[in-house]
């Protein structure tokens, strides 16, 4: 634990964020110069700020390390590459989105964001960002009012204006009380302050137009939002190449619905070990089962009604499987799962079962067979006609994947 009062670590007994408290109830105005300033940890301070009168914040250029470099590299004639009052805005705007779609989802944080548009729009406070060159000082500015202590105090150091800087990281910040000190770092403040852009307006037009405080967005609006969150995993997962890296015969017709059943299928497989492949007669559940067994490799079993593993039928597992290329599969009548033993069922990494709802009896012998094959195995059922007579006859389906009683299936009821 630090004892010197002058400086200010984040340890504990010298937090930067107690010594502002203690300072700005006595001050008449605020001023800041930050490299980098985020207004979701605002929070953290501006109770501390109800009595003052005018809070000044100036950021340094805020713009990508790509476009600060070749200012750099502008030999001598930065002048010539001064960002204009549209640029800096825009660069700031973008900041303002990025900050709020990171920063923590909490009643602070929106009750800080909302205190400092109040503050914006009454003028108590003001933003602005410096153009010419970049900035990396981090000086707090307090001016006491008239007939207190002294004219005022400024902290220097290596906090930036957040959260991070004012609590929660280890920083090493000095508070200067000399009035000549005072003076002089007033004096630069005022000079980078005159030479900077006002983005206060910018500020509240970003944050009410284009983040998730914007009082404009619909129910509606909200709703497309939750979808999107929820199912953007699967949104978002493209599996054009993998498609198009997979074998195709060349009278095979690639129909968009099919893709998107394999993409759906293969992310419910490797989530809860088993899917069902349920469309009506016609839609083609064999082609689609087929190939999600492309996209999941391994060697696959595929148990059916006899005619449908019969190579002379036209539709047949067996001649599915040899039109897509797919050499590791074995073929066995759902009448005769005895045979499916005769071979090492641990090889197996896929099960398709066809017809599925054909088992939807657990008390059957036939039954107990097939459970055992499955177990440990990705289990893909075929079906149009999932659901048959009762809800026990899905569940003795769904138990070839699925311990019912530690289910990773969401909210079931058993």
């Amino acid at each position: 634990m630090n004892t010197d009062l002058s400086f200010l670590t984040n340890e504990n007994g010298c937090k930067l964020v107690d010594r502002f408290s203690t300072l700005l109830k006595d001050t008449k105005s605020f001023d800041c110069l930050v490299g980098y300033f985020y207004a979701s940890g605002f929070h953290t301070l501006y109770k501390s700020l109800e009595n003052t009168k005018k809070i000044r914040i100036l950021v340094g250029i805020n713009t990508d390390e790509k476009t600060f470099d070749l200012i750099q590299e502008a030999a001598g004639d930065i002048k010539k590459y001064r960002l204009s009052s549209k640029e800096v805005k825009e660069n700031f705007s973008e900041s303002i989105i990025s900050e709020m779609e990171t920063s923590e989802d909490s009643y602070a944080v929106e009750e800080g964001i909302l205190k400092f548009i109040e503050w914006l729009k009454s003028g108590k406070l003001e933003i602005r960002v410096y153009p010419k060159a970049k900035i990396h000082a981090k000086l707090y500015i307090m001016s006491f009012k008239e007939g207190d202590r002294d004219k005022g105090r400024v902290i220097t150091g290596s906090s930036n204006f957040t959260r991070s800087g004012l609590v929660d990281n280890l920083e090493f910040n000095v508070e200067l009380k000399n009035r000549s000190d005072y003076e002089f770092a007033l004096n630069k403040f005022n000079e980078l302050w005159e030479e900077s852009v006002d983005v206060s307006e910018e500020y509240i037009r970003t944050t009410n137009k284009k983040t998730w405080l914007n009082d404009e967005i619909t129910p509606y609006e909200l709703y497309l939002k939750f979808l999107y969150e929820y199912l953007k995993e699967k949104i978002n997962l493209d599996l054009t190449d993998e498609f198009e890296s997979k074998f195709r015969p060349d009278n095979f017709m690639d129909l968009k619905y099919q893709r998107d059943a394999v993409q759906d299928a293969k992310l419910k497989l490797e989530e809860y070990g088993g899917v069902f492949i349920s469309d009506v007669v016609g839609l083609g559940k064999t082609y689609i089962a087929t190939m999600l067994v492309q996209q999941l490799g391994g060697e696959t079993l595929v148990i059916a009604p006899p005619v449908l593993i019969d190579e002379r039928n036209p539709g047949s597992w067996r001649n599915a499987f040899y039109d897509f290329g797919i050499q590791r599969a074995r073929f066995v009548s759902r009448g005769n799962l005895d045979e499916a033993f005769e071979y090492d069922i641990e090889n197996f990494k896929n099960v398709i079962i066809d017809e599925s709802h054909y088992f939807r009896n657990e008390s059957t012998e036939m039954y107990e067979k097939l459970f055992r094959i499955c177990s440990g195995k990705r289990v893909i059922l075929v079906s149009a006609t999932p659901l048959n007579n009762k809800p026990m006859d899905i569940l003795a389906q769904i138990k070839l994947f699925q311990n019912v009683h530690n289910s990773t299936l969401p909210n079931p009821k058993v």
